[in-house]
């Protein structure tokens, strides 16, 4: 039985041709998982000449992220059979700033640097937001057999996030209009 080489393999100008095409080469992966590669302006920010510069972005901005995350984590550690309200309340800031970044520089035609979302959106938030450690907590909670608990931090944490990120989307939106109206508007 043969594998199938992996994507890209043996076919160096499949990506050239593509580009050269105007059309997304199917086998292409985004570096950048908020890339829709089927729109032009994003294809082009990760395109051969960019690579390094998003790559960079996104490593320092998750570097940052990581080490205010553990630093909020050190500061209010959750004691044993708690509530883990750091971990709760970084998902739940990170997601509201992730609603007003994106409101800002994804809407409205507005432009921002080729790599502010991905230093901040992807590094920044992407290293301060954090999956692993709201699954580590839940699973400690169940492991103490704190189900009740548990449930709350599951259910809160989820509520929390898109509550805040849609909140703060809709905050920024209405911000930004009324700043449009009044003449200044935020770049």
């Amino acid at each position: 039985m043969s594998e199938d080489p992996p994507s890209g393999a043996g076919d160096a100008d499949a990506g050239d041709a593509a580009a050269a095409s105007g059309t997304p080469d199917a086998s292409a992966e985004a570096i950048d998982p908020d890339v829709d590669l089927h729109v032009p302006e994003q294809r082009a920010e990760t395109a051969r000449g960019h690579r390094l510069p998003v790559l960079l972005a996104i490593s320092a901005g998750g570097v940052a992220g990581a080490l205010a995350r553990h630093a909020v984590n050190r500061q209010w550690p959750a004691a044993d059979g708690t509530f883990p309200w750091a971990t709760f309340w970084i998902n739940v800031l990170g997601s509201a700033l992730i609603g007003v970044l994106m409101a800002l520089i994804a809407e409205g035609g507005r432009r921002a640097h080729p790599l502010v979302r991905p230093f901040v959106g992807v590094g920044v938030l992407g290293g301060f937001t954090t999956f692993s450690t709201y699954a580590l907590d839940l699973r400690n909670l169940l492991e103490r057999e704190e189900a009740g608990l548990a449930l709350a931090y599951a259910g809160g944490t989820v509520a929390g996030c898109l509550g805040a990120v849609w909140l703060a989307a809709v905050t920024t939106r209405a911000a930004v209009a009324r700043a449009a109206a009044g003449g200044a508007v935020p770049k």
